[in-house]
C-alpha cells in the first residue's frame, strides 16, 4: 500500500469476508483477534438490516468470532443517522425488522404510518403485500422514500433470496419514485462509519468482497481498499470494473500481518 499513510484504522465487510453462510472463513478469528489487540480502531460493515448490533454481536459470538457490538456498523445504523440529520425527529412508516426499528426509534424517529415524513424500507424475510400497498399509497401521498441498501439478492442455504433493491424496484415501478439508498455502495455510509470509529480516511483501509459495492464505496470515500476472493468477486471479475482496488488477496488470513 504504497504512498500512502500507515494504517490506523480498519473497516470491513462481513458476508464474504469474515463468514460465508455461518460458518467463520479461515483466518478470521485471528485477524479480529488482532485487531482487538492491537487497539486500533475497526468496525465490521453490513448492509443487511434484519438485525442490531447487539444480534449481530451474539451470532458471530455463536461462530467463535468476538466482535464487540460497538464495532458493528449496519446500513439500519446508517439510515437512521441519515434521516436524524436530514429530518430531527421525524416520522416514518418501516419495513423491516427490529435492527431498522431500533436504529430510527433510538435517534428519535416516530413509527406511524399516519402522514410518514419517509418510507423507509429496510430487509426482511417475510415482506407483506399489505405492507407493500401500504407504502406504495404512502409515496404516492408524498412520503420520501428512502431503502437501506440496493442489494438485489442475499445468499441463504437454499439459494438466492431477493432482498430490498428488489423490493424497491417493485414499489418505484408502482409509484415512479426513486429511492435514496444510504448503504453502500453510497460512500456517505463509509463516511459515517469513519466518523463513527474515530477514523480518518487516508489512514484507513475497507476490505470487501465486492467490487461493486464494498470496494467501489471505499475508494470513493478515500480509504485504501482490498478485496478479498473469498465471496462474489472472483480474480477474473476484477479486470471487468474501471476501477480496482488497492490490493487483492485470497482471504483475510492473508492481511493477519499487516495488523
Amino acid at each position: 500500500m504504497a504512498d500512502r499513510k500507515p494504517i490506523e484504522s480498519w473497516l470491513t465487510d462481513m458476508d464474504g469476508v469474515l463468514i460465508h453462510e455461518g460458518t467463520p472463513i479461515p483466518g478470521a478469528e485471528e485477524f479480529l483477534r488482532r485487531l482487538r489487540e492491537s487497539g486500533k480502531p475497526f468496525l465490521v460493515l453490513t448492509n443487511n438490516s434484519i438485525y442490531t448490533p447487539r444480534d449481530l454481536s451474539a451470532r458471530l459470538a455463536g461462530m467463535g468470532l468476538e466482535v464487540p457490538e460497538e464495532c458493528i456498523w449496519t446500513s439500519a445504523l446508517a439510515t437512521a443517522k441519515f434521516l436524524a440529520g436530514q429530518r430531527p425527529n421525524g416520522t416514518a412508516y418501516v419495513i423491516g425488522e427490529a435492527g431498522l426499528t431500533t436504529a430510527l426509534y433510538q435517534a428519535g424517529y416516530v413509527l406511524t404510518d399516519n402522514n410518514p415524513d419517509y418510507v423507509v424500507l429496510g430487509e426482511t424475510r417475510t415482506y407483506s403485500f399489505e405492507a407493500l400497498t401500504k407504502a406504495i399509497r404512502l409515496i404516492n401521498q408524498g412520503a420520501r422514500f428512502i431503502c437501506t441498501n440496493p442489494d438485489e439478492t442475499g445468499p441463504s442455504t437454499e439459494g438466492v433470496l431477493p432482498a430490498t433493491g428488489s423490493v424497491a424496484a417493485l414499489i418505484t415501478k408502482a409509484t415512479g419514485v426513486e429511492p435514496y439508498f444510504v448503504g453502500k455502495p453510497n460512500p456517505l455510509m463509509m463516511r459515517e462509519a469513519l466518523n463513527t470509529a474515530g477514523a480518518h480516511s487516508e489512514s484507513a483501509v475497507m476490505i470487501g468482497d465486492r467490487m461493486d459495492t464494498d470496494i467501489v464505496a471505499g475508494m470513493e470515500a478515500g480509504m485504501e481498499t482490498v478485496l478479498v476472493l473469498t465471496g462474489l468477486t472472483s480474480a477474473a471479475d476484477v479486470e471487468r470494473f474501471p476501477y480496482r482496488p488497492s490490493r487483492v488477496v485470497k482471504s483475510i488470513a492473508d492481511l493477519v500481518e499487516l495488523v
